[in-house]
This record gives structure tokens, C-alpha cells and sequence, in this order.
């Protein structure tokens, strides 16, 4: 009976290591299919998820003049503002550096809601006032545009942004030959209700029946009492741009 007894021992411990192997490698290849299933998730579902964060937004860029035709009327007059055409359109918007962990990236957002009109008489320009429509900022994700608006910029308060020229500025010496100048032009610029005097340098085209004017004014976001939002991954940097391209007709 114990020679029964230990010969059945003896089979059952040699059935245990028979199936030790067959049993690591069906759990070894039960870990490899989950790693290729996780894998393929990150593939297809990490580009997305990297938009979402690191997407540069829309930036309002300057002005592009390949192909500028001559100016064609006077300069004098009273302008408003226009839509103007690809590549040069109205458009007015921001860029910050946005923080993420373990690395920093600009984002922009960016509006054509930009109204207003500008007075030029004696080849001097005399007054000019730019309002920008601040709920109609967008950046290139809708999580985002969210965020800016009702974070950063408390759009529901303060819904308008504006630019009012303040002194008259000589502008006798810009070009008519479809090339572009750089002008000073001071004024008050009006973010988040809260007003603060600049002098910012605007790029200035006349080409055609247009005036054409840009500028990245630089500012410090705190000036305009803009606090840090309490975004989930980023947080924006104190300074940035206030980036506007107008075009002008009469």
C-alpha cells in the first residue's frame, strides 16, 4: 500500500512540473497579447489625445505682401475695417506659452470679429478705434476655446477687447509702391476691462484700394488682472502677444 501510495506521489509531483511549463507560457502569451492590445490602443488613440494638449492653435500671423500691387487711392479719409482677402484677413487674437508638464509650447487663438474704423487727414493719422469680439476667440480645440474664454479671458463680463489710438502719428513717409513700413502708433489697449497704455510697432501696407496693419503687441497678462486658469494639464505664462492684422478700406 505505501509503495502505491508513494509511486501515485511521485506521479502527481511529476503531472505538476509537466504542466509548470505549459502554464508560463499560455501566462506569458496571455501578457503579450495585452501589451499589443494596450500598444495598439496607444497608437491609434495618442495622436488624438497629443491634438488635444499640444495643438499650436490659430495664430493671427502679419502681413504677407508677395504680390502686393501699388497703392491706388489717397490716403486720406476714414476707413473701416474690412474682411480683406486669403492671405491678408482681418483677424485679431493672443499667443501665450502654455506649460505642461515637462515642457513648455505657444498656443494661439484667434477671431475675424474685429469692427472699428480709423480717421487719416493731412497725411496724419488723426483717430482710430478697433473692437474686437472676444467670444468668438478660437483656438483649434473646442475643450480649449472653452477654457480661454471662460478662464482666461471671462469673455461673459468682459466680451470686447479694444484698441483706441491716443496721439496722431505722421504717416507721410509710408511707401505707395506695395512694400511695407513700420509705424509707432500709442494707444490704449482694452483687455479683460481693465486699460493700460502702449506704443506698439504696426507693419503698414497700402496696396490697392487697402491700407493693410499688423502688430504682435507685447503684453503681461497680470496688467489686465487675467489670472492663471486652473487647467487640468497646463497652466499659461504670464506674458504674451496680442496679435492683430487689419485690413483697411474706405
Amino acid at each position: 500500500m505505501s509503495n502505491m501510495q508513494g509511486n501515485d506521489s511521485k506521479k502527481s509531483s511529476g503531472a505538476s512540473r509537466a504542466e509548470s511549463p505549459l502554464i508560463k507560457f499560455r501566462t506569458l502569451i496571455i501578457v503579450i497579447f495585452v501589451i499589443l492590445i494596450v500598444g495598439l490602443a496607444s497608437i491609434a488613440v495618442g495622436p488624438v489625445v497629443y491634438q488635444l494638449i499640444m495643438g499650436p492653435g490659430v495664430k493671427t500671423e502679419g502681413i504677407q505682401a508677395d504680390g502686393a500691387a501699388p497703392a491706388s487711392t489717397d490716403m486720406n479719409g476714414t476707413w473701416d475695417v474690412a474682411p480683406g482677402s486669403i492671405p491678408n484677413t482681418t483677424s485679431a487674437g493672443f499667443t501665450f506659452a502654455e506649460i505642461l508638464p515637462g515642457e513648455e509650447k505657444i498656443t494661439s487663438g484667434s477671431t475675424t470679429g474685429v469692427t472699428g474704423e480709423v480717421v487719416i487727414e493731412d497725411n496724419s493719422l488723426i483717430s482710430g478705434l478697433i473692437t474686437v469680439n472676444m467670444t468668438h476667440i478660437t483656438t483649434d480645440q473646442e475643450k480649449r476655446d472653452i477654457n480661454v474664454r471662460t478662464k482666461l479671458f471671462h469673455t461673459d463680463q468682459y466680451p470686447e477687447a479694444t484698441f483706441e489710438v491716443t496721439d496722431s502719428v505722421d504717416l507721410s513717409a509710408l511707401p505707395d509702391t506695395g512694400s511695407i513700413a513700420q509705424v509707432v502708433i500709442p494707444g490704449e489697449l482694452t483687455i479683460h476691462g481693465e486699460t493700460k497704455a502702449v506704443e506698439p510697432t504696426f507693419d503698414v501696407l497700402r496696396t490697392g484700394d487697402q491700407v493693410i496693419v499688423a502688430s504682435d503687441i507685447e503684453i503681461n497678462r497680470l496688467d489686465f488682472g487675467i489670472e492663471t486658469p486652473e487647467f487640468i494639464a497646463a497652466k499659461i505664462n504670464e506674458t504674451g502677444e496680442i496679435n492683430v492684422r487689419i485690413v483697411l478700406e474706405k
